[in-house]
């Protein structure tokens, strides 16, 4: 019997050990991208011009990293926190840990080289090698032309600075042992001819992250077969709201939208300033329309057809679900 115990405590002490050396492993020596390039983006004006509109209405980096008007449908941008941001995600909203998104101002980013923004973008780690949590969609970002990365580098430098400084982000267990190991390398592509539709819609659609919003997952990764069918959840002003489907089935999707359809719905919000007022109780959603609005008929024509390739899923979506928690009823 003694010698059973002394061998199960050796064994339990190995384990630990073992549990010990990944865990050490992981969060010393991952990630493990490489070091940032040595590259000067150079600030052409043709460059801050592309990174203007790919920031702004495509790959929307200003519209997560500034502060939205919540009490206004689709949230639009609050005037004079471009770039600054400050949007929280915790608890509250069923993030599991704490982040507040980060400024990427100049305030923030003067002492960043373009090749650690360029890391940052396109494979997920800050500038002190920390892996960034994919609530960032870097993994979309990886797969962008490496002009377009510039011409966002570009643009970033020329944001008017904003003093702002907030909490470190902090994530639960085992999420803050796992995000370690997320970081890949960038297996960056090449931006298709606007002639070629469906493979410039294509990269269009994985700039947007659309994917990413309108599909559901099971902790953190994508459930297969229901790509693009929307069902994801949000915590909105202790209501649930759900993305929607966007495959073209017919009588769940938007199988029936014709292509002037498609553009209308987006150029409805071209005005933020007539963005309706809601309260606590009413629908509100998490699609920045605002920004996305700004984007290019040609641009928007070549992501429809695109989505008309993708596999129909018959998925009906109740978008918005009230439900009264106690820090809504105060």
């Amino acid at each position: 019997m003694k010698k059973f115990k002394k061998v199960l405590l050796y064994a339990v002490i190995l384990i630990v050990l073992v549990i010990v050396s990944v865990i050490s492993y992981v969060t010393l020596a991952l990630p493990d991208v490489g070091k940032p390039e040595n590259i000067t983006v150079a600030l052409t004006p043709q460059r801050i011009a592309r990174g203007q509109y790919l920031a702004n209405h495509v790959t929307l980096c200003v519209d997560c990293h500034s502060k939205r008007d919540w009490t206004k449908l689709a949230a639009p941008i609050v005037d004079g926190t471009l770039g600054g941001g400050g949007e929280a995600f915790d608890a509250s909203v069923g993030f599991p840990g704490s982040v507040h998104v980060p400024n990427i101002t100049p305030y923030k980013l003067k002492d960043w080289t373009d090749g650690e923004i360029f890391r940052a973008i396109t494979s997920g780690v800050r500038k002190n090698g920390e892996a960034i949590f994919p609530l960032m969609p870097w993994p979309y970002y990886s797969k962008l032309s490496r002009e377009d990365v510039y011409a966002i580098i570009a643009y970033l430098r020329t944001l008017k600075p904003i003093v702002a400084d907030y909490p470190k982000s902090t994530l639960n267990f085992p999420l803050n042992i796992l995000v370690h190991t997320m970081p890949q390398k960038a297996p960056l592509s090449e931006i298709p001819p606007a002639t070629d539709t469906l493979k410039y819609g294509e990269y269009l659609t994985n700039a947007t992250a659309c994917k990413e919003c309108h599909s559901q997952d099971d902790k953190g990764k994508l459930i297969a077969g229901l790509e693009f069918a929307g069902g994801h959840e949000y915590q909105v002003n202790g209501h649930i709201v759900r993305s929607s489907n966007i495959t073209p089935d017919k009588a769940t999707g938007i199988g029936t939208w014709t292509e002037a359809q498609f553009l209308a719905r987006f150029k409805t919000y071209n005005d933020r300033s007539k963005a309706a007022r809601v309260e606590k109780e009413d629908f509100q959603t998490l699609m920045p329309w605002y920004d996305y609005a700004g984007m290019n008929d040609g641009d928007l024509k070549a992501i429809y057809a695109y989505l008309r390739t993708v596999k129909p899923v018959k998925n009906k979506v109740e978008k918005f679900q009230a439900k009264l928690t106690a820090a809504f009823e105060k």
